[in-house]
């Protein structure tokens, strides 16, 4: 079995970047989506209702928790040549994606400044997210096959 070993960093830049284009890319698929198959509400906005709202939850689970579990990184993590690993270099779980992105809304309060705290005050440089799954946000150069 190959045991890596993995050297954690803040890049906080590159995380932030990540962030926003992980979060870019969504936003623009859901106002696409909105402003295709929903129907403008009584103040001008657009809406999507009942079992129309179901595909938005759906891509936000395919795009961040599947890709994230699949292909350790999503795509504005694989664009920034970040990786999403376990403690010991390997693969995340299923169970472990979702638990990392179950915590978003905490972790981007208030412009990310939740996630910038913990991961400059952790010694392992954890966000919220990765705290609670036990995972590493690491550049893949920082993943060594032993």
């Amino acid at each position: 079995m190959k045991s890596y070993t993995i050297t954690t960093r803040p890049n906080l830049m590159l995380r932030s970047i990540a962030t926003l284009i992980d979060y870019g890319i969504f936003f623009i698929v859901f106002y696409v989506f909105v402003r295709s198959f929903g129907v403008q509400s009584v103040n001008g906005g657009w809406e999507v209702n009942g079992l129309l709202a179901l595909p938005i939850p759906g891509f936000w689970f395919l795009y961040f928790v599947v890709t994230e579990w699949k292909n350790a990184a999503t795509p504005g993590h694989d664009i920034c040549k970040l990786r999403v690993v376990k403690q010991d270099g390997r693969r995340i779980s299923i169970s472990e994606a979702f638990k990392r992105r179950i915590c978003d809304p905490v972790d981007i309060f208030i412009y990310g400044l939740p996630a910038l705290i913990c991961i400059s005050k952790t010694s392992t440089h954890q966000r919220v997210g990765d705290l609670l799954a036990n995972t590493f946000v690491v550049r893949a150069a920082d993943i060594t096959e032993e």
